[in-house]
C-alpha cells in the first residue's frame, strides 16, 4: 500500500462552485470527491491526499472538508487509519464478512462463507432484472448461481445477475478462480466498487429446488433477501437473490452505528 505523504496531487479538480447553489458546500465537495473516486483518480486501498491539500484544492476550509471526508468515512467509502491517513476502502474478506456478510452463527460467531459455484450463463434481462440494474429491455446479462457453506453446512443459495457490458471479459473459470470475495472481483478487476446494498427480506417456504440445494425438507421455512448493490452516484450493479437457511442462525445487521457517525 502506498505511503499517504507520497501520494501525488491530483491533476484533475471538479469545481465545487459548480454544484447545486443550493447545497451545502461539504456537501457539494463530497459529490466532487466521489466524482474524483468515479474518475479513477484514487483507486480502491490508495491513501488519499491530506486533508490540507484538499482544502486547498476544493478552496474551502479544513472544517468544510473535514466534514464531508466523515461522511464518506460514515459509509465506508473511505476509511481512516490512526497516524497514516485516509485510504479508499478497498474489498476483502474482512470488509465482506463485517459489511455484506450478515449470516452469523447461533452463538453470535461469525465465519467467511465457502462459495461453490453452480451456473454461470449468459442471458437477456427480464423487465424486473432491466429495471433494478437500469439496462435497457433485453440488454445482455450475465446470472450466476453459487451455494455458501458456513462450518461445511450449506446455507445460502444466491442468484446473482449483472449487466454484461459492465464485465465485458468475465468468464466462468475467471469467476470461478478469483482469489478473495465477488465485490474484490468487481473491484480488482473492472474498477467497480461496491460502496452500498439496499435489500429486502421476507420470509418464505423453500421451493423444490431450494430444498434440494440446501438439503431442507419440502417448503421449509427459509428468509429470502432480495438486494442491489450499488457503486458510486447510486448506479447499480448486480442484482442477488438469496435464499437462506436460518433454522439455526441469524441474519445480523448493526447499522445504527454508521447512521451515528453522519
Amino acid at each position: 500500500m502506498s505511503n499517504p505523504q507520497a501520494a501525488p496531487a491530483p491533476r484533475t479538480t471538479i469545481a465545487v462552485g459548480e454544484s447545486d447553489p443550493g447545497m451545502p458546500r461539504f456537501k457539494a465537495v463530497k459529490a466532487a470527491i466521489t466524482a474524483a473516486l468515479v474518475a479513477g483518480e484514487w483507486k480502491s486501498g490508495e491513501f488519499i491526499p491530506d486533508q490540507s491539500r484538499l482544502a486547498q484544492r476544493y478552496s474551502v476550509s479544513i472544517g468544510t472538508l473535514r466534514k464531508a471526508i466523515d461522511e464518506l468515512v460514515a459509509e465506508k467509502i473511505l476509511i481512516r487509519r490512526q497516524g497514516l491517513g485516509t485510504f479508499v476502502a478497498a474489498h476483502g474478506p474482512v470488509r465482506n464478512r463485517f459489511h455484506f456478510f450478515h449470516i452469523i452463527d447461533g452463538d453470535g460467531s461469525r465465519q467467511l462463507p465457502k462459495p461453490e459455484l453452480l451456473a454461470f450463463a449468459r442471458g437477456r434481462a427480464d423487465a424486473r432484472e432491466a429495471t433494478e440494474l437500469q439496462l435497457e429491455p433485453g440488454a445482455r446479462v450475465i446470472r450466476i448461481g453459487n451455494l455458501l457453506r458456513l462450518a461445511g453446512e450449506r446455507v445460502v443459495l444466491d442468484t446473482i445477475v449483472i449487466g454484461a457490458a459492465m464485465f465485458a471479459d468475465l468468464t466462468e473459470p475467471r469467476f470461478r478462480n478469483r482469489d478473495s470475495t465477488i465485490y474484490s472481483l468487481y473491484q480488482t478487476r473492472y474498477g467497480i466498487n461496491v460502496v452500498r446494498t439496499h435489500e429486502r427480506l421476507r420470509a418464505a417456504a423453500a421451493d423444490r429446488r431450494a430444498s434440494k440445494l440446501l438439503g431442507l425438507r419440502a417448503a421449509a421455512p427459509v428468509l429470502e433477501i432480495f438486494r442491489v448493490a450499488y457503486t458510486y452516484n447510486d448506479v447499480p450493479v448486480e442484482l442477488r437473490h438469496s435464499v437462506v437457511d436460518t433454522s439455526s442462525r441469524f441474519y445480523e445487521a448493526d447499522r445504527g452505528k454508521v447512521e451515528a457517525k453522519r
